[in-house]
């Protein structure tokens, strides 16, 4: 009888509500833990490879309209803005730690892919 008033004490606490939060929290706990360990573990083979166009990033360098450069001295660095007529990419900014302009023109033809002459026409400082 005794034991029968302490299960009804036990029960209108919530005793057996609370007792179960704790096994449904482990079974979570390791559900999750294998669905993690599956998911985690699985081959992932993508087929679809990302490739940029170097041929057209090319292209679109050599309809370069202008070439603006501001060489600041104090600081050691030069600032390039090449202007293009792609509808796309307007302005390209670059910033070169070069102060000497046949250095920068140098290096401008290598990173346009511009033979240099043509870089000479382009570039005003």
């Amino acid at each position: 009888m005794r034991q029968l008033k302490m299960f009804q004490v036990l029960r209108s606490i919530g005793f057996v509500f609370w007792l179960s939060l704790p096994l449904v929290g482990l079974v979570f706990w390791i559900g999750s833990g294998f669905v993690g360990d599956r998911i985690l573990s699985r081959t992932y083979d993508n087929q679809k490879y990302l490739q940029a166009d170097k041929q057209s990033a090319r292209q679109m360098m050599k309809r370069i309209v202008a070439i603006k450069v501001e060489i600041r001295q104090q600081d050691g660095v030069s600032l390039v803005n090449v202007k293009t007529d792609n509808s796309v990419l307007k302005t390209i900014a670059f910033e070169f730690p070069i102060t000497e302009p046949s250095q920068l023109e140098t290096t401008l033809s290598q990173e346009l892919g511009l033979p240099r002459d043509r870089i000479q026409e382009l570039i005003r400082y």
